[in-house]
């Protein structure tokens, strides 16, 4: 298994049923986005829905599972976050730290390669998010998973893309899942959904051409 990163889709994508969602196609995948320069994260914002659902909370232990070049991670850790970027592939996370770099985020990240369908965090933390994230694994096993890294009274953030055929930068039904898909496996006893939504935006991409987006953003807090 291996994550996709966090990233926005551009002609540098390749379909996940040529190759599969292992270490090889990320690899590759950064290779390829680094020689046409589409792929690069120097200067590219955090994700938005990260910005709106995680702005109002105190600062603690987080965790970015598929990190990709870093913006998300950096973003928090400029905030106080004590950040964990973790992504399977070495010349993202060579990218993130080249970024880290740059910037000088006001605590410093902490960059794991590593796979996260059989890595986990020593601890539980007080926010666990992912952005794109795509896996060998069923997508929702996926997120089951990094939903047990959250500590009680902690946030879970996932954003994800739904799936549309007409789509030629979607990366397929087996790596979509809907709002109320992702909601439904946290158990109602646990978690208390904050949102769970499907919410369209359009993006800049590096031909200068409009990509319309359709993403999928579930917050939930674990009970304590």
């Amino acid at each position: 298994m291996t994550t996709h990163h966090s990233r926005t889709p551009t002609e540098t994508d390749m379909h996940p049923t040529d190759q599969g969602f292992d270490r090889a196609f990320w690899e590759e995948h950064w290779r390829r986005a680094g020689s046409t320069g589409a792929g690069s994260m120097a200067t590219s914002p955090p994700n938005p829905h990260l910005v709106r659902e995680v702005s109002d909370l105190t600062p603690g232990t987080a965790l970015d599972a598929g990190c990709g070049a870093g913006a998300e991670a950096l973003w928090l850790a400029d905030r106080g976050w004590r950040v964990t970027g973790a992504d399977i592939s070495c010349d993202a996370l060579a990218r993130a730290a080249e970024r880290e770099s740059a910037v000088g985020p006001a605590v410093p990240v902490q960059w794991a390669q590593a796979d996260v369908a059989v890595w986990e965090p020593s601890t539980q933390l007080d926010l666990v998010t992912t952005h794109y994230a795509h896996s060998a694994m069923p997508q929702l096993d996926l997120y089951d998973r990094i939903a047990g890294w959250v500590a009680p009274g902690g946030t879970l953030l996932i954003v994800g893309h739904l799936h549309d055929h007409a789509d030629p930068h979607s990366h397929g039904a087996e790596s979509s899942v809907t709002a109320a898909q992702v909601a439904a496996r946290l158990d109602d006893s646990l978690w208390d959904v904050v949102t769970a939504e499907e919410r369209r935006r359009t993006l800049t991409g590096p031909n200068g051409h409009e990509v319309p987006l359709q993403d999928v953003v579930v917050r939930a807090t674990r009970r304590t």
